[in-house]
C-alpha cells in the first residue's frame, strides 16, 4: 500500500464494489491504485475460499500433489499463496496468467518476499482469456486453478477457459466463484463441462452425478472465515474483525484417488441437547437429513465438531449413523 494511501485505495475500493454489485462483468483493474485496492479488501477473502477448497481436494486425494500449477486470471496470485499453503512441500513450476498488467505486477511484487518456493519462483504472464485456448502459456499442469474469473466473462469465453483448462490439467482442476446463485449455476456450468471430460468430481459432491439443487430454490456454497486486519478494515469501512467469505466451487481430478467422501455438510450443523442435526449431500439420496445423538459416543463427538462444508462420516466411522 506504499504510495496508495488508505483515502485513495478506500475510494477504489468503493468503486470496484459498485462495480461488482452492479450485476455486470467485474469493473477494470486499471492502475496501482485499483490493484492496491484490490488487493486490501479481496485477496484475503479469495485466499481463504481457494485454500479451503484445495484442502477439500487434498483431503479426498491424500496421497497426490501436484507437481506444477497454472493459475488462470490469477490476478495478484492469491490462489498460488492458497496452494502453497496446502501443499507447502516442493519447489513445483507455478504460472499466472491475467489480463491486467498492474494485477500482474503486483503479485510479483508480493511473491518475491514469499518463504514458499513456489510463490518465490512463480512466473506471471499476461494473457487475454478466451483468445487461442491451445496457444503458448496453457502449457499441461499438475493442478489448474480457474478462481473468481468466470463471472467476469462472456459466457462462450467462460466455455472455452473451462475448456482450456480442463485440457491443460494433467491431475486435477479446481474452480471457485463467489457463493451466490449465479457463482454456482456457473461452477455447476463448469462441473458438467469437466465430466463431460473425462473428470471425476471429488469435492464437494460426493458423487459426479446431477447435483441435486439443481433447478430449485437453493444452491450449494459454503463459508470460509476471514480475520480481518486493521488495513482491511479501514480500506472496506468495517468495523468487525473478521467476515465469511460465501464461495461455491468443483474440484474434479482426472489421477487416481480414494472415492469422494460419502457426504458432504451443506448447512450448518444444527446442536440440540444430546443431538446434532445434519444436512448432507449424498451419493445415493441426494439431500438428506441425519440425526446423530449422544447414545452413538464416538459419532456423536465428531457431529459437535463437524462444521459446513466438511466431509461426512468422520475417517474410520463405522457407517451406522442411527438417521
Amino acid at each position: 500500500m506504499e504510495g496508495v494511501g488508505t483515502r485513495r485505495a478506500a475510494a477504489a475500493v468503493e468503486r470496484l464494489i459498485a462495480g461488482y454489485r452492479g450485476g455486470g462483468r467485474a469493473p477494470a483493474l486499471r492502475d496501482r491504485d485499483d490493484v492496491a485496492a484490490y488487493a486490501a479488501y479481496r485477496m484475503p477473502a479469495t485466499f481463504q475460499a481457494v485454500r479451503a477448497a484445495l484442502s477439500a481436494l487434498a483431503e479426498a486425494a491424500p496421497g497426490w500433489a501436484p507437481d506444477s500449477h497454472l493459475d488462470v486470471g490469477g490476478g495478484t496470485g492469491a490462489a498460488v499463496w492458497a496452494a502453497a499453503a496446502v501443499w507447502p512441500d516442493g519447489q513445483r513450476p507455478t504460472v499466472v496468467l491475467d489480463q491486467a498488467e498492474p494485477a500482474l505486477a503486483l503479485g510479483s511484487e508480493l511473491a518475491a518476499g514469499a518463504a514458499a518456493p513456489a510463490v518465490r519462483a512463480a512466473e506471471w504472464r499476461r494473457r487475454a482469456l478466451g483468445t487461442a485456448p491451445a496457444g503458448p502459456g496453457w502449457a499441461p499442469a499438475g493442478l489448474v486453478t480457474v478462481s473468481y474469473v468466470l463471472g467476469e466473462l462472456p459466457e462462450h469465453v467462460r466455455r472455452e477457459v473451462v475448456a482450456s483448462a480442463a485440457q491443460a490439467a494433467e491431475g486435477a482442476v479446481v474452480v471457485v466463484e463467489p457463493g451466490t446463485p449465479e457463482g454456482y449455476l456457473r461452477v455447476l456450468a463448469a462441473r458438467q463441462q469437466l465430466v463431460d471430460a473425462g473428470y471425476e468430481v471429488l469435492a464437494p459432491c460426493p458423487h459426479s452425478a446431477r447435483c441435486p439443487m439443481e433447478g430449485t430454490a437453493d444452491w450449494c456454497h459454503f463459508a470460509a472465515r476471514v480475520q480481518r486486519s486493521a488495513l482491511h478494515r479501514r480500506v472496506k469501512g468495517g468495523e468487525l474483525g473478521h467476515e465469511d467469505e460465501k464461495f461455491s466451487y468443483v474440484a474434479a481430478v482426472r489421477v487416481p484417488a480414494r472415492a469422494p467422501a460419502p457426504a458432504r455438510v451443506v448447512r450448518h450443523p444444527q446442536l440440540r441437547k444430546g443431538l446434532v442435526l445434519l444436512e448432507l449431500c449424498t451419493a445415493g439420496e441426494g439431500l438428506a437429513r441425519t440425526t446423530v445423538s449422544k447414545r452413538q459416543g464416538p459419532r456423536y463427538r465428531a457431529a459437535r465438531d463437524v462444521r459446513w462444508g466438511d466431509a461426512w462420516p468422520p475417517p474410520g466411522d463405522d457407517g451406522h449413523d442411527g438417521a
